[in-house]
């Protein structure tokens, strides 16, 4: 066709430049298997994907059911680990059923999609994770996107509203770590005959009793009209998804969610290693309260020199930097004195500030919170302490 490039790429070049200038560029960096030093970065909150528990279970299953799932759950995807998991999450959680999907994401896609059609309503927080809003697109429902953790904007967005609607909340926000107020967001749905659907990644193996995650410690376990997703990659120390919530919830998902029935089963190994971990969170429940005494420790340590960050709600500890090139030159600097860190940068911050993210863990010391607290204001740029604003 006349005055068509005969690249059909050639913008790539120019969106890269303006990535570039705006510090936004990603960057893959293979980590190394004996990697030593500090990891601030990963989310194995319990500080147990090198666990010989459950590395062995990943091994055994790998040796009895192979390398993967061979096809989707309702083909031959579906072993008795995944309903072993499915089961023991459930009732851990206090919920009355189970979903395993291949990733906490594809658990959101399918939540979010197949409770809604296009007469749903949704509102949605304005940090929900990416996956949350991604599910709304897809869902192609009207969504309505309300202030952060506001309860009462939640309730004036169903006033009146005749049919359907579903409430979609992160528990804790990845992005500062701050919790939900899940029972005003609860009463508000309820006034309304609403839904909730809490995503509990950051929540479950932190917060309620022994782990059990945040919509446990508000009350909402069992809860004929809540809905959970988690992820089995950060507590768990696996790979996967779930969606919990009441049997009826889970059967129509079974039928109806295009993420689970399209998509290849998650594979055995890492379905045994998140039923090993559950299995010892259970067993050793104190390793939540740790998670959350070590976040706490950290903040402590970074705003007494006068960087700035929110109190954490579980185990994400986020410090403000001035901007997407200083927090990656943070970023740097951190990693060459042993630490690593994570870096969030637009669009993955919603106020559009770049921040260091630190993850806890529970067998984090006394001296490795000394240390990375060390490191991290010694190398801070003077942006990002108080006063220098």
């Amino acid at each position: 066709m006349p005055g068509r490039p005969r690249d059909p790429f050639h913008w790539l070049e120019e969106a890269e430049r303006l990535r570039h200038r705006a510090g936004l560029n990603r960057t893959l960096r293979p980590r190394a298997a004996d990697r030593s030093g500090v990891d601030l970065a990963g989310n194995d909150y319990l500080g147990l994907a090198r666990h010989p528990q459950i590395t062995d279970a990943a091994a055994a299953a790998a040796r009895r059911w192979g390398a993967g799932s061979t096809g989707s759950r309702l083909v031959t995807g579906s072993t008795e680990l995944h309903a072993e998991l499915e089961a023991e999450l459930a009732a851990f959680c206090g919920f009355e059923a189970g979903l395993v999907l291949a990733s906490g994401y594809a658990a959101n896609l399918a939540a979010v999609t197949a409770l809604t059609d296009s007469g749903t309503l949704l509102v949605s927080d304005a940090a929900n994770h990416a996956s949350l809003i991604d599910g709304c697109r897809l869902s192609r429902a009207r969504t309505v996107v309300v202030p952060h953790s506001d309860p009462d904007a939640v309730g004036k967005t169903l006033d009146g509203h005749p049919g359907r609607a579903l409430a979609l909340t992160d528990s804790v926000f990845s992005v500062d770590g701050d919790a939900a107020p899940l029972g005003a967001l609860a009463a508000a749905c309820r006034a309304h005959g609403t839904a909730l659907l809490v995503d509990d990644a950051h929540g479950l193996g932190v917060l309620g009793d022994g782990g059990r995650g945040a919509p446990h410690a508000a009350g909402l376990a069992g809860s004929p009209d809540t809905v959970v997703t988690v992820t089995l990659s950060k507590s768990l120390a696996a790979q996967g998804g779930a969606v919990l919530g009441p049997a009826r919830v889970i059967d129509h998902l079974v039928s109806t969610a295009r993420t689970f029935i399209f998509d290849t089963g998650l594979a055995p190994a890492a379905t045994a290693a998140a039923l090993a971990a559950l299995r010892l969170l259970r067993a050793e429940p104190a390793r939540a309260a740790r998670v959350r005494a070590a976040a706490a420790g950290l903040h402590d340590r970074l705003t007494a020199a006068g960087l700035i960050g929110a109190r954490p709600d579980a185990a994400v500890v986020s410090v403000h930097a001035p901007t997407p090139q200083e927090a990656v030159r943070w970023q740097a600097e951190c990693a060459s004195r042993g630490l690593t860190v994570g870096c969030f940068r637009p669009p993955s911050v919603p106020d559009g500030i770049s921040r260091l993210r630190l993850t806890a863990r529970a067998d984090l010391t006394g001296a490795d919170l000394d240390h990375a607290a060390d490191v991290i204001v010694s190398t801070a740029p003077p942006g990002a302490r108080y006063g220098h604003r």
